[in-house]
């Protein structure tokens, strides 16, 4: 059983009437939100769902306003793969007749049954700044210079985090890790690490009790310190994973915080990247 850390409302309105020609934009999560403002501009209005970084994604539960927000929209934006379900359910509820909607899951082709959090995967945020280019070009064709030099402004902000993934492949490739869900997963991926304990992981985000066999493995990739380093979900508290970090930090572990949801201390999607790399790098180079 999972308990929020917090209950602070997850949605965020944006205040205000929407200006002639301004493109209404909901993204379910702020991350996307944030792409879209960097692409669109001064052009849209961008309404995030979930932006609390204190909230279990998982727990979301729709409201009237947050139905409202996706009926009014002109472009909506998802992460898919059964990651935010109640997007595809207010979608059949109605909406204007030429609404966009982009799953981002398909854009980087993803499928159901694969980790769901994409926006951890390097190439995801590049390849929704091209198709946001394309869309909001559709709308507005004298704009795509303009959405266009905005993208190219974002993949030269991303050039400093793929650089530092690099860096950080070339020194840590090879290195066992594990987790108490997946959710950094794309990026271990990235950085070359070696995953641990994967169906345990799967098993606590999906809310299901892990075998004894694969708590006892876990517990023992933590105790040997064949495990150099652990990840857990900040967003929610577990008794489970509580007892996980407990056990890495007596073994000597590093234990590094990750994020279902863009943090308000961090500006931009890249800023936020930037800052878990530096939290690996400190933690592998603490690691024994």
């Amino acid at each position: 059983m999972r308990f929020l850390l917090a209950m602070a409302a997850a949605l965020t309105v944006v205040a205000g009437t929407t200006r002639a020609g301004e493109v209404r934009i909901v993204a379910a999560e702020n991350f996307y939100g944030g792409i879209a403002q960097a692409i669109g501009g001064n052009d849209v209005e961008v309404t995030s769902i979930l932006s609390n970084p204190n909230q279990d994604p998982h727990e979301f539960t729709t409201s009237a306003s947050t139905a409202k927000a996706v009926a009014d929209a002109d472009i909506v934006i998802y992460s898919g793969i059964d990651y935010d379900p109640w997007v595809d359910k207010l979608l059949g509820t109605g909406g204007k007749p030429d609404r966009t909607v982009i799953c981002v899951a398909s854009l980087i082709g993803a499928k159901p049954g694969d980790n769901p959090h994409i926006w951890y995967d390097p190439r995801t945020m590049p390849t929704l700044a091209d198709k946001l280019v394309t869309v909001l070009t559709q709308r507005n064709p004298a704009k795509q210079f303009f959405y266009q030099v905005n993208a190219g402004e974002f993949k030269k902000a991303m050039d400093p985090v793929l650089v530092n993934i690099a860096r950080l492949r070339a020194s840590f490739q090879g290195t066992a890790v594990t987790a108490t869900e997946p959710v950094f997963g794309y990026m271990a991926d990235a950085l070359g690490l070696k995953m641990l304990n994967y169906d345990f992981q799967v098993k606590i985000m999906n809310d299901t009790e892990p075998g004894a066999a694969e708590t006892a493995a876990f517990e023992q990739s933590l105790r040997s310190k064949t495990a150099k380093m652990l990840f857990y979900n900040s967003q929610v508290t577990d008794p489970t994973t509580e007892r996980l970090k407990g056990i890495a930090r007596d073994s000597g572990i590093p234990v590094i915080g990750v994020t279902e949801t863009q943090p308000p201390e961090y500006k931009s999607y890249t800023d936020w990247m930037q800052a878990e790399l530096k939290a690996v790098e400190k933690g592998m180079k603490g690691a024994d």
